[in-house]
């Protein structure tokens, strides 16, 4: 029996290629010569983007660059041939921040830089990458992607000609932007932005209105952001032409604090939906050839995954491939319809199996096993939820 598992993480507990080998794992113990487990672990262009690479056989290039607020940090790039896979994550990322007392990240909305993104993006270069696909998510700044900029050259200028930081509080002194000594290799670089961010750089669905709370931002240092990145959008226009003020309107242009715009404008980035860059970039379709199951899944399975996440994806993939998809997720809010509706034949939560939050989350491998044995055991593709009390 082939069953390919490619799962996204579960956050706060298990990484994307723990979940595949807890399931695995069950599936092994259960008969260790009756399946044929094909491991995909997958991100939605996030958070995970380079994990999932190097589980397709991307080699991982260990490489250190500047945090959020300036500590030094060591994150990772993946690597096919002139291919790199960057994870703005890894280097700009919530994740990476400080953390006090109590292990809780310190978030500082204006003085928080893109400028790590931009130190990765120059080391792929290095390693004569020519096509970088650009996943961004979890990000910690709200600097219009200046900070990236910064890194691969751009020169940021106040009124007397000094440098100003790239961040979203230093865009407020910035009076020029000098794009002549941007690493030329740029130009002959593919760059793909893996988002679903919609969002427009500025306004009220803006990327200083939206995601800036979430980063630290009170109300007032919202609408100090949403000014400071007109200004950066303004001062880019007067450097590189007209397309950067319309450019910040794009669908996207307001993803990851505004790295979006960015990589629209000065990297000239196509952007694509994030399950899709990943899904191929593991060649999921040609891996789910001859499978009799697969299965997928997340931490929250819940509405937001209906638009367009990695279970969607996934299932979307299977159905091209005639196979029968399962869902397995820490919880799940969706009705049984909703889950048939989006074409799965079953969904196991771990929250059926342990209904205490913190215990689930702590044994998640363990209950995982348990996963796999139901699903065996219930006929690889039942009709109804555990949650139904399948």
């Amino acid at each position: 029996m082939r069953i390919v598992i490619a799962p996204d993480k579960f956050k706060g507990s298990l990484t994307a290629a723990e979940v595949v080998q807890s399931l695995a794992d069950g599936f092994h113990e259960l008969d260790p010569h009756r399946f044929e487990v094909v491991q995909v672990p997958v991100a939605d262009g996030g958070e995970g983007t380079v994990e999932a690479a190097i589980g397709a056989g991307w080699t991982e290039v260990a490489v250190s660059v500047t945090g959020p607020t300036g500590q030094p940090v060591q994150a990772a790039i993946a690597v096919r041939g002139r291919e790199a896979v960057v994870e703005m994550a890894l280097a700009s990322g919530l994740g990476v921040l400080p953390t006090d007392e109590r292990g809780r990240p310190v978030l500082d909305a204006m003085g928080s830089s893109s400028v790590g993104t931009g130190e990765m993006i120059s080391a792929a270069l290095e390693q004569g990458c020519r096509r970088i696909i650009l996943g961004i998510g979890g990000s910690a700044n709200t600097d219009g992607g200046s900070g990236m900029l910064s890194a691969l050259g751009v020169a940021l200028l106040d009124d007397a000609g000094e440098t100003v930081r790239g961040s979203g509080g230093g865009l407020a002194k910035l009076a020029s932007v000098d794009v002549s000594k941007l690493d030329p290799r740029i130009a002959e670089t593919e760059f793909v932005l893996a988002s679903d961010v919609d969002n427009p750089l500025t306004g009220s669905n803006g990327a200083a209105a939206v995601f800036g709370p979430q980063k630290g931002a009170d109300a007032e240092q919202v609408r100090q952001l949403d000014a400071n990145l007109a200004n950066w959008r303004d001062r880019l226009s007067q450097a590189v032409g007209p397309t950067a003020a319309m450019a910040a309107q794009l669908p996207g242009a307001g993803a990851a604090g505004g790295v979006g715009y960015a990589a629209l404008v000065v990297l000239k980035a196509a952007r694509r939906p994030g399950i899709e860059v990943v899904l191929d970039l593991v060649e999921l379709d040609a891996k789910l050839e001859g499978a009799d199951l697969v299965i997928t899944g997340e931490g929250s399975l819940d509405e937001q995954s209906l638009g367009g996440k990695t279970p969607m994806g996934v299932a979307a993939a299977a159905r091209r491939a005639g196979a029968p998809v399962i869902a397995v997720c820490g919880i799940t809010s969706l009705s049984p319809e909703q889950l048939s509706g989006a074409g799965f034949s079953g969904c196991y939560a771990l929250s059926d199996l342990e209904p205490d939050a913190e215990t689930s989350m702590a044994n998640a491998s363990s209950l995982l096993h348990e996963v796999a044995k139901r699903i065996i055991a219930e006929g690889a593709s039942p009709a109804r939820s555990v949650a139904d009390g399948a």
